[in-house]
């Protein structure tokens, strides 16, 4: 089952993905700082995961939407509708099989290095 996993976004940006993803057929759910602990797998409604006994992880106030069982094309649309409406989330990822083991916390902290590390190289390449 497809569907996307939304943190920290409210108001009109999240009427505006909530809408580009209904016209797509795919749904959302919103995650809320008390289900971060969980496995990524297991709030995505993968197969095999359950949640986690121990949810006592770091909190993070900053936006992040996964991706879950959406095809190449929903994929693409879904990021060229977000794109069009100028609705942007900066960390943004694809549910792995890999991360489908890690918590929210743990994932939203990999992203948040992966922007950062990038952000850092590209200023750099602006000053060559």
């Amino acid at each position: 089952m497809a569907v996307v996993l939304l943190y920290n976004i409210v108001g009109e940006k999240l009427r505006k993905i909530r809408t580009a993803l209904l016209r797509l057929g795919l749904s959302a759910r919103t995650v809320s700082s008390e289900e971060y602990g969980h496995p990524i797998g297991f709030l995505a409604g993968l197969e095999g995961f359950g949640p986690s006994e121990d949810c006592g992880v770091e909190d993070f106030t900053g936006e992040m939407m996964l991706m879950s069982g959406l095809s190449s094309r929903q994929f693409s649309t879904l990021l060229d509708t977000l794109r069009a409406s100028r609705c942007t989330v900066t960390l943004k990822a694809v549910v792995t099989e890999s991360n489908a083991l890690w918590n929210s916390s743990e994932l939203y902290r990999a992203l948040r290095t992966e922007h950062d590390t990038m952000r850092e190289y590209i200023e750099a390449r602006k000053k060559k």
